[in-house]
């Protein structure tokens, strides 16, 4: 069902601080940023490996992230796992009684489709489901 890791979601308070972290002092090339209003959110992926690192810097306090970051602090935010299909993704998750977050798919960065899974399913973790956009 799960293809890979796609990437490790980590909330942040002060992005260009961050970045200064992942980019210059760790290394991690930049490959790209986006503001996603939808998930209220700044985001900027980094290359790690055939991996990434995605910062998400809240847009405000009253964002999912914003509200994240006020109850936890800044850290670790979800795991996401790619999969060719998020649609039957979800249909199998839900048909297993996995409770989820969103039940259809909504808009991620780089023209991903992307859905969360509630951490109760899943240890504590918030899961993110990413299917990539079709590269043309």
């Amino acid at each position: 069902m799960l293809g890979r890791i796609d990437h490790i979601g980590v909330a942040v308070e002060d992005l260009e601080a961050s970045l200064q972290l992942y980019a210059e002092v760790l290394g991690m090339p930049v490959v790209h940023r986006e503001t996603v209003a939808e998930q209220g959110v700044e985001a900027v992926l980094l290359d790690v490996g055939e991996n990434h690192v995605e910062l998400l810097a809240p847009l405000g306090p009253d964002t999912p992230v914003g509200r994240y970051v006020a109850k936890n602090g800044p850290g670790l935010h979800h795991v996401a796992y790619q999969v060719a299909d998020v649609e039957a993704t979800l249909a199998a998750l839900a048909a297993a009684g996995t409770r989820l977050i969103d039940e259809t798919p909504r808009n991620g960065i780089r023209g991903s489709r992307v859905a969360f899974v509630h951490p109760a399913a899943t240890g504590g973790v918030l899961t993110e489901i990413v299917q990539p956009a079709e590269e043309h």
